[in-house]
């Protein structure tokens, strides 16, 4: 690290409110309101302590439409901060301590935003998720993309009326629906009743901590749901967990756009995803480097399948051999 550099970086921690911003961000990205409401502080007060650390590099800034997300920065300048920070640290800080009990109801808040809109809407789930590119058309991709290889004990994470089982459980040996919406698990029995050739489970559970042992699943599917998710790399560093290695992970969810209203009217977090930002989660849980195939429509709609490291095949040949719509 230059001299330069390790300077600005210790100058842009030598405060105490921009080190409790740096512990909260540490948790969860925040936008810069949810910041200001956490550290009682005037907006314009944090954006100024803001400037300043994202000019060391210590965080990074996400604009959508009028809101303004910030994470931590890269991890190259920001775990040697971390690491030094923990072995320092002897004792938990009062302050610090209020901060993350204010965060849990910011945390708590959302989550209950999200919920009320699911148990209000999971009777026409199926209709929301298919608005933007017709889900015949995202159906036949994932059948394409997934291909003759062995499905395995399949994990839909989730799951919501259960369609991507009822889709793909009858190439499953076994299948699993997480969601955490009672309403929409309820929905999901309801629906696949019936679907004697599936051999199916349905849990409660968040993608940020699934009710699965690890190295138990051959296939994990996130079909537009991971923009719902507060923290969607933990979600996939989850899934990866769960996966065998070899195991496969195929997200569906629309690429980045700016339909801001989408994050008031249907509780998105994230106004889609790039193919950059999706590669570096999928990379830092473990992963492959995914394939990315993008359905133009209203909104477009990218499909990313990666596989866990460890015993893996070279799937490169069968990459080459698909072909999208």
């Amino acid at each position: 690290m230059k001299m330069n550099t390790a300077l600005e970086l210790f100058q842009a921690l030598a405060d105490p409110t921009r080190l409790r911003i740096f512990a909260l961000l540490r948790a969860m990205e925040l936008s810069v309101g949810e910041l200001a409401q956490v550290l009682g502080q005037s907006q314009p007060r944090v954006s100024r302590h803001l400037k300043i650390m994202d000019q060391a590099g210590l965080i990074a800034r996400r604009k959508e439409g009028n809101w303004v997300f910030v994470t931590l920065g890269a991890d190259r300048i920001v775990k040697p901060v971390l690491t030094a920070l923990d072995s320092w640290q002897q004792e938990s800080d009062p302050e610090m301590e209020a901060d993350l009990t204010r965060l849990a109801t910011v945390r708590s808040v959302r989550a209950r935003e999200a919920e009320e809109w699911f148990e209000q809407n999971a009777a026409g789930w199926d209709t929301i998720r298919s608005l933007y590119v017709s889900e015949p058309t995202v159906e036949a991709t994932i059948k394409i993309l997934l291909g003759p290889e062995p499905v395995g004990r399949l994990v839909d994470i989730g799951t919501g009326t259960g369609r991507m089982i009822e889709l793909l459980g009858p190439a499953a040996k076994s299948c699993i629906g997480v969601d955490r919406s009672p309403a929409m698990l309820r929905m999901a029995r309801s629906k696949m009743s019936g679907s004697q050739n599936i051999q199916v489970e349905w849990r409660q559970g968040d993608l940020s901590a699934l009710p699965l042992p690890a190295d138990s699943m051959n296939t994990a599917i996130m079909h537009q749901v991971l923009h719902y998710a507060q923290h969607p790399g933990a979600g996939l560093s989850e899934a990866a967990r769960v996966l065998k290695p070899g195991g496969r992970l195929l997200v569906v969810d629309f690429a980045a756009h700016d339909r801001r209203e989408l994050r008031e009217a249907n509780a998105h977090a994230w106004l889609g995803f790039s193919a950059e930002q999706m590669t570096l989660w999928f990379r830092e849980a473990g992963f492959s480097e995914p394939e990315c195939y993008r359905l133009e429509g209203e909104i477009a709609v990218c499909l990313w399948l990666g596989w866990k490291i460890g015993a893996i095949a070279d799937h490169s040949e069968n990459s080459s051999k698909r072909q999208t719509h």
